[in-house]
């Protein structure tokens, strides 16, 4: 080592002048730094008359240091110093001995510490420059650590001799490659075509083969699952003389550009399907193919909201290549259950890092069914009004990311301004159709019995005594009756329309349904009595809801009254009504002509009328469903249509019990 060789000579430095102690010092800028040291030397007093010779670049003979104004004051001694000096007589350092006595020195002990002096030069010269080199390095390190690149240099060899902060960074769990040959420099990375990369294609073994290389693509697969891109620029090293000293490469994390493009191809993909599309059906495996792929996830969901059933359904899904096999989804979630049921109920966001966990939202048995680690739930509303839910699950874990959820977020308002707008042309039609059927109600189904009226006011006015006497109140009865439908129709009406702009209130107070339902069978025993229909009934002594008597009576005669007026003769009418969970359900069950399966959703629709009851021309106004479900709605309840096995038609209605 230097510094053991800088202690020889200040050895011999205190033998040749007979000191006790000998020093070597170097000038590292305006420090004098001790470099070699012989002796128990007085560091105070020596680094002081060193520090003249260092000023004044003149030799420094004391004899006598305790009375030499130039010596540390009080301390006895002598000291004999030299400047070390460069070849263009610059200053270096200093080589002195020193002695606790004073003493005179002999020339031949100046002369020893002169040649000494002289030796000093080449080891500090050789010191400086390894001071020099070093602060260079460290100078470089500190450089290339700030640098956005990572940067990789080999030597000739393909030896990896330098490696910055941001490359180890950009490496991660990546095993550090210590040569451009070994498995390490190629594991896990890909061409920008997907192609593993081989020893010949790495950028780093090009530029040592001489090659000057621009923003070649590079890709890395890591094991955890995540994939990186990169662009490398690279070149040669050379030497003065023209000879590949090594390669270095500069390497460019280029994975959130990537991603920006990916996006941005992926909502132009969403736009155009969502534009081709005549519904959400039809454009949501293209929405969704698209996410998966941008994503590189592997499923991904559509659910849409069921106002009436209660439900959320799903309209759509997408498996990456070879996992459809793999999902086990429900077709419908209720309000918070699942992971699009708990979307709808939070109405915002929901990153589950690892659905396997035993606190995520979807079952440990469908997470292991599926592999699936990482799923994303985004609510899509259009305004505050939910419309339904996308998900998105990944077969690895990953960390909450905010671009991710911005992108799922504006494909969400994609789908939700779809939705709405085919919505509004839905209503539009519906409203065009309203006003046909409008007409043809107030044309045949109140034309009818004004027709009537008139027509009896008529014969009313111009016969004679006798004949009224005799036919009138046979004529009066027909224009009560009449005059009733009209009534009917009119109620209906005004009824519907107040419940749609929220003029009627609900008085709601606890209602027991089972009375008003035992009521309402009564009437309609005493209303078939005689005829060749049958009604069972099997209710319970009470069960009570929260509600409005009167409305929910009203909805019980509705339905009564239906399947009284579809159930052709021998025609049999249940009623049944049962605490189901939280719920009230209440099924009215006949015999009659039926629902075709893909009407009776229709039936809910004002005025709409099936095409069975229109081709055996039985009277009616096609509202007594749709004001029902709109009372049903108003307590927080559903109606439907339920499926059944043989003829007629099921009616179920489901309401909240009181919580009391």
């Amino acid at each position: 080592m230097i510094s053991g060789a800088a202690d020889h000579l200040a050895a011999l430095v205190a033998r040749a002048a007979q000191a006790p102690i000998g020093l070597i010092y170097f000038l590292d800028g305006d420090r004098l730094r001790r470099y070699g040291a012989f002796g128990p030397a007085d560091t105070a007093a020596a680094d002081s008359l060193a520090g003249i010779v260092a000023r004044t670049g003149a030799p420094l003979i004391i004899t006598g240091t305790g009375t030499d104004p130039r010596g540390p004051g009080g301390q006895p001694g002598a000291y004999l110093g030299r400047p070390v000096r460069n070849e263009t007589g610059d200053v270096l350092g200093i080589c002195c001995a020193v002695d606790r006595e004073p003493r005179d020195w002999t020339a031949g002990q100046i002369a020893a510490v002169d040649e000494a002096a002289q030796v000093s030069t080449l080891l500090i010269t050789e010191q400086l420059d390894r001071h020099e080199v070093d602060r260079q390095r460290r100078f470089l390190d500190a450089v290339l650590d700030s640098l956005h690149d990572g940067v990789t240099a080999c030597d000739a060899d393909g030896t990896i001799v330098l490696v910055n902060a941001r490359m180890r960074r950009l490496w991660g769990s990546a095993t550090e490659p210590a040569d451009v040959t070994g498995d390490a420099a190629i594991e896990g990375f890909f061409d920008g075509i997907g192609s593993p990369l081989k020893r010949d294609d790495l950028a780093l073994f090009r530029a040592l083969q001489g090659e000057h290389l621009r923003d070649q693509e590079l890709v890395l697969k890591a094991p955890n699952g995540h994939t990186r891109y990169y662009l490398i620029d690279a070149q040669p090293i050379l030497g003065p003389d023209g000879d590949t000293l090594g390669a270095v490469q500069a390497v460019q994390d280029v994975t959130r550009r990537k991603r920006a493009e990916r996006f941005r191809t992926c909502e132009l993909a969403v736009t155009t399907a969502l534009a081709e599309a005549p519904s959400i059906e039809a454009a949501g495996p293209r929405v969704l193919e698209a996410v998966v792929s941008t994503l590189d996830w592997t499923h991904a969901e559509l659910w849409l909201v069921d106002d009436t059933a209660g439900v959320i359904r799903a309209a759509a899904r997408w498996s990456a290549a070879g996992r459809q096999a793999d999902m086990s989804v429900p077709p419908d979630l209720t309000y918070g259950h699942g992971l699009a049921g708990r979307a709808w109920q939070v109405g915002k966001p929901l990153w589950i890092r690892d659905v396997g966990q035993p606190q995520s939202l979807i079952s440990e048995e469908t997470a292991a069914t599926g592999r699936l680690h990482t799923a994303l739930a985004i609510p899509v509303r259009h305004g505050l009004e939910p419309l339904g839910v996308l998900t998105a699950f990944a077969d690895t874990v990953e960390d909450p990311e905010d671009e991710v959820v911005a992108l799922m977020s504006g494909i969400a308002a994609h789908i939700g301004q779809f939705v709405e707008g085919r919505l509004v042309e839905d209503l539009q039609r519906q409203l065009a159709r309203s006003e046909n059927e409008y007409l043809a109600l107030v044309g045949h189904e109140m034309r009818t019995p004004l027709t009537a009226i008139s027509a009896y006011t008529e014969i009313l006015r111009e016969s004679d005594p006798a004949v009224l006497a005799a036919d009138g109140p046979a004529m009066l009865e027909v224009i009560e009756r009449n005059t009733a439908q009209l009534r009917h129709i009119i109620d209906e009406l005004l009824a519907l329309s107040a419940l749609d702009t929220g003029h009627v209130t609900v008085q709601t107070t606890p209602v027991d349904l089972a009375e008003a339902v035992r009521e309402a069978v009564g009437c309609t025993n005493a209303a078939i009595d005689g005829s060749p229909l049958s009604l069972d009934a099997d209710l319970p002594d009470a069960l009570v809801v929260p509600g409005d008597r009167r409305l929910l009576r009203q909805i019980v005669d509705n339905l009564l009254g239906n399947a009284v007026k579809y159930s052709p003769d021998g025609g049999r009418i249940s009623v049944s009504l049962r605490p189901a969970g939280r719920t009230a359900e209440l099924i009215v069950s006949d015999t009659g002509i039926g629902v075709a399966p893909e009407e009776r959703e229709k039936l809910f629709n004002r005025l709409y009328r099936s095409s069975k009851v229109r081709d055996r021309a039985i009277p009616g106004t096609g509202l007594g469903l749709a004001l029902s479900r709109a009372v049903v709605h108003r307590h927080h309840g559903t109606i439907e249509l339920a499926e059944r096995d043989g003829p007629g038609t099921t009616v179920v209605v489901r309401l909240p019990l009181d919580p009391r």
